[in-house]
Order: structure tokens, then sequence, then C-alpha cells
């Protein structure tokens, strides 16, 4: 199964229609798991083998019959979706399209016209609360139209200081919006609506992003959106792909289908204050002011002050930071001292062991007295883990720029291989630069331990069997039979991007155009640059 959607329903009138349309659209392997709230639905669902019903006799809240249905899933991706959506032909496939681990995807936003009242005059109302004809006072009976209308065509949101949802249309008339729309199809949002959003199973229970402390509804939207940017992940908006949602704001029976106190509300938003605001959500590396700061200028947020503009350590107070620095020697001489003086200056202190097959003066060195191969450089890594007594590791190599945000990362999880997808790769020769999501073994960090058995074990099978690329270099990356070991990759993006110089002596080729790929799932988020156009660098960059 590629895709579990989970709805929770209570009262919800037009849950058929919204299961009807996801079964008529979907292309992908995709379920529904629907979670009956306290009461039956309220129309008859026909038997689907790809649709599951969970059902309590009394209500347990929204966000908590969610989680259960999360549970129940065994799907790599989840997507929440109100009951009284409509949905784009095969929106499953295109989502999963452009998905990396580290997202939580929107498609784009449009208002579902569900019905009108029609009177036997032929009078028409747009859909809200029942009663008589306004015309000319005769009894009505409502019409399905199931329309999504195209305009407008919601992709950008905020909060305020509240907080309270807001759209946020002037982020659309910003080039960096315009321009990732034109070289990606997606675009970055600062906060969401909530009545639909895609992330993978995994990020959905690790975030917790239906935080039953929350209470039963309220603030779903900055909850998911505030977890996944200062968890080091993505919030973006599809534009291949769009969802209509209908919004029941009129009250009557034409409202809310839970009952709702504007208490509860404000509970809502009070732990939304607290938890985000004064940075105490455990799974943040980076400050809330570090959101607002990156979409700034927000509407209603300048002068705001911050009470606490950094996180504090929390769960990984105590840990150590080492680096691992690998080379064979082979490289041009400028840019090996350009590289060592640049990752001095960057690297935060962190203790640093280099692996040569020759003798330098960087870091704690240690030679290796072996010839230039794959197998080498897995022993010279393995050497430079040995030597570090760091509790984290980051593997840097000879040819590559770093970023000093690159190291304020710190892993979540112990047994996680974590990677830095904001890298480009850049010409020696030109300064031609592009990127794509991918993951590579120079922005490889995780913990100590973990990288001492993996490595272990990889020498031993290349010794046995030789190198196959099968295997792959990357620790954690596939799912392939050669694997080294059944530990899981995550992904995260740092502040400023690394640079990955290419020349005439790297190890493995380089590929500067999408066509070189034998898919194009492979060079996902393709971008296309020059190395003085890249944030963070520009004339930094002296090569």
């Amino acid at each position: 199964m590629d895709l579990t959607i989970v709805i929770p329903a209570r009262n919800e009138e037009f849950l058929k229609n919204t299961v009807d349309d996801i079964l008529k659209n979907k292309r992908a392997k995709t379920e529904i798991i629907i979670g009956c709230d306290g009461n039956w639905p309220l129309v008859s669902i026909e038997d689907h083998p790809d649709v599951h019903i969970i059902y309590h006799n009394e209500s347990i809240g929204q966000r908590a019959i969610t989680n259960e249905c999360v549970k129940l899933s065994r799907a790599k991706y989840i997507m929440k979706v109100d009951a009284h959506c409509s949905f784009d032909s095969g929106f499953d496939v295109k989502l999963i399209e452009k998905m990396q681990d580290n997202y939580t995807m929107v498609p784009v936003m449009r208002n579902l016209h569900v019905f009108d009242w029609v009177c036997e005059n032929g009078h028409r109302r747009y859909q809200g609360p029942s009663g008589v004809c306004t015309v000319c006072g005769k009894e009505t009976r409502k019409e399905i139209i199931w329309f999504a209308k195209t305009n407008p065509q919601s992709t950008s949101y905020r909060f305020d200081p509240d907080p309270h949802f807001q759209y946020f249309n002037d982020y659309k008339k910003r080039d960096e919006y315009k321009k990732s729309l034109q070289e990606t199809g997606l675009t970055e949002t600062m906060s969401l609506q909530g009545s639909c959003f895609l992330v993978t199973r995994e990020k959905y229970l690790e975030l917790n992003l239906c935080d039953e402390e929350f209470g039963s509804w309220g603030s779903q939207g900055i909850e998911v959106s505030v977890k996944t940017w200062l968890s080091g992940g993505r919030v973006v908006c599809n534009h291949s792909t769009w969802y209509g949602h209908c919004f029941r704001t009129q009250g009557g029976d034409f409202g809310f289908p839970y009952p709702l106190s504007g208490q509860q509300t404000d509970h809502a938003k009070k732990y939304a204050r607290d938890l985000f605001f004064n940075n105490k959500w455990e799974k943040q590396i980076y400050p809330l002011k570090w959101l607002i700061d990156k979409f700034s200028p927000v509407p209603d947020w300048e002068g705001y002050k911050f009470e606490e503009e950094t996180v504090k350590p929390k769960i990984h107070h105590s840990v150590s930071k080492g680096i691992v620095y690998y080379t064979d020697n082979r490289l041009d001489e400028k840019l090996m001292v350009a590289v060592q003086r640049n990752l001095l200056q960057c690297c935060n202190g962190h203790k640093i062991v280099s692996v040569s097959l020759k003798p330098i003066m960087f870091g704690e060195n240690i030679v290796l007295a072996l010839e230039r191969s794959y197998l080498t450089m897995f022993k010279q890594i393995l050497a430079g883990i040995e030597r570090n007594d760091s509790d984290i590791i980051f593997l840097c190599e000879h040819d590559v720029l770093y970023a000093k945000s690159h190291f304020d990362f710190t892993p979540p999880e112990k047994d996680k291989y974590y990677y830095n997808q904001n890298t480009w790769q850049v010409r020696l020769n030109d300064g031609f630069s592009v990127r794509w999501d991918c993951k590579k073994l120079s922005q490889l960090c995780a913990y100590r331990e973990l990288l001492i058995q993996h490595y272990k074990e990889r020498i031993r099978r290349v010794e046995l069997e030789g190198f196959s690329r099968r295997m792959g270099f990357e620790p954690g990356s596939h799912n392939r039979p050669e694997k080294v070991d059944d530990y899981k990759s995550k992904s995260w993006v740092s502040e400023i991007p690394n640079l990955d110089i290419r020349h005439d002596k790297n190890l493995t080729a380089s590929r500067w155009n999408q066509s070189e790929f034998r898919s194009q799932r492979s060079c996902r988020n393709w971008r296309e640059s020059n190395v003085k156009q890249i944030p963070g660098w520009g004339e930094k960059y002296a090569l």
C-alpha cells in the first residue's frame, strides 16, 4: 500500500460523497480508513476492499480518532483529509511523485461547491443552513452540485501572533515563490489550513502531528506546519494537483459537526503559544523566530518581541559532535587548502580527525598506507570514526565546502542515518551548479556507535564478496537486498547549502543534466544556477 487516507468523521453528511470521490480519482495503491467518532455514517457507504471503517460508540475527539486510524495503516504515506472534500484525477500519484521524507505536502486548495437549495419555482440559494426560499418563501430541497471552483486557488498560508490562521497571498508575489514554482512546481508555505496534508507515516508518528494535548480540535494547521519546519523539514504546496474543501462557517445545520466552544479553541491556541512561542517542543532544532525570519516580512509580526529567540538544548544537551575528514591526497592543493580552511572556520569547534593516504597537517591525522579504492575509503571512514570519540559524527569529504549551519544539526534518533539535502553540485571550471533531492555520503551525520557497527559490517562484506554498486555508498538510503543493515535514513535541510565541488579527480561520476538519470524520480526538485547566485555563498566562493 502506497498511501492511507485517514478521515475523522462525526455527523458528516457528505462523507459518502468524499469517499466515492477518492475512489473515483485515486490511481496509486491508496486505501481509506474512516474513523467514525461517536456516530455511524449518516449515509451508507458501500463495501469496498480499499475502504475500512472503525467506530467509537462515544466520541473520543477528532485528534484521537485520527491517531487511531494512522496506527492501523501500514502504508508509507499518510494523508489526513476532512470528510467534505473532492479531489483531482490522479491526485495521489501526483503528490507522491514529488514527495520527500522530510516534507509535509498539500495540494492546491479550491472551494468545494457541494449543493444548492432549490425551490419548486427554480430559485436557487448557495449552500448554507436550511430554510425556505428567500425569493418566494417556498420549501427548498438540497441539490448536490459537488464542484471544486477554480477561483480562488489557495497555496500560501500563515498565522498571526494570536496564533490564528491567515492566508498569505503577499508571499505569492515574491521572487522566491515564483522561481520555485517555475522550476519545481512546489512552493513553500509558512503554515497550513489543516483540512488536508500528506506526510510519511513515520514522520507523523515521530513528530506527534495530532497531539491530543491540544484538545479535540483547533490549531491543527499551525501544529502540523510548525512541527515540520522547526524539526528541520519543509512544508510545501504541490501545484500539480488540487483538492476541494467545503467551508461550513454559517452555523445552524451547516456548521461544525463537533460541539465546539470558544473555550476549546482558546485552549488549543494557548497550548500552541506555550509550546512553540517559548520553544518548549522537544523535537525542534530551530526557534520559532527562525520560521518568522525565514518568511519575513510576515504581516502582524513586525516588531514582535520573542521572549525566547534560541532553542535551549533538551534531549541532546550532553552530546558531543565530531568530524571525520577523509582524502585520497589526489586533490588539487589549492582546492584542498580552501576546503580545509573553510572547515576550520565553520565546524563550531568540533573535534576533527583526518584520515589520509599520505601525511597531512589537518586535525588529528591518521595515515593508511593503502591504494585508492572504494574499500580503502570505507576503511578510512571507520578508522576516523573509531579515533574520534565524539557522540555524533559528521562525515566530511576533501572537496566539499560546508556551511556553518550544517554542523548545527543534532540527530533526533540514535538508530537513524541523517543526510543534509541542502547541497549544490558545483562544476569547478565554470561555476555551473545543479541540485536535486538526494542523499550523499558527504552529507551524512549519525551517532558514532551506529556508524562503527555499519562500517565494520560493510568492510567485512566487501572483503568477502567484493564491492557492488547494488550495496550503495549511503547507509540506510535504499531497501535492496544488498543493503548492509536494516537501519533507516532521514533527511534534514540546513539553513545555508553546502557546495560539492566537482573536478577531474572525483571518485564518483558527476551528472549535469536530467537526461543522465534513468528515472526522473531520481532527480526530483532539479534546479540549475551559478555558484555566485547560491544563497549564503556569492562572493565567498573564490575557487
